[in-house]
């Protein structure tokens, strides 16, 4: 194998490498979608009651608080919590 070869899959093998995995981070608040069908997805992306209602309003859904958020925290299960601060509702 040729040096530049060998560069260009050692390049290639570094840049396809797979970094530090992070903790998934749940947040509080979940906008739960209706369809036609029933149940149309749920979306937890909101750190708040009022921003969650926001959303939900103009959708079509409604905000119920998120089961993994109040199971695991904000950080998820790798006991790297952050301090929650109080819920609002």
């Amino acid at each position: 194998m040729t040096r530049a070869a060998s560069i260009l899959l050692l390049g290639a093998a570094l840049a396809t490498a797979a970094g530090p995995s992070r903790a998934e981070v749940y947040r509080p608040w979940c906008a739960q979608y209706f369809g036609n069908s029933g149940d149309s997805g749920t979306t937890c992306a909101f750190n708040s009651y009022e921003q969650c209602m926001a959303t939900a309003r103009g959708a079509g859904a409604y905000c119920v608080q998120n089961p993994w958020y109040l199971q695991y925290g904000p950080r998820g299960s790798d006991g790297a919590a952050e301090t929650a601060r109080p819920k609002r509702r």
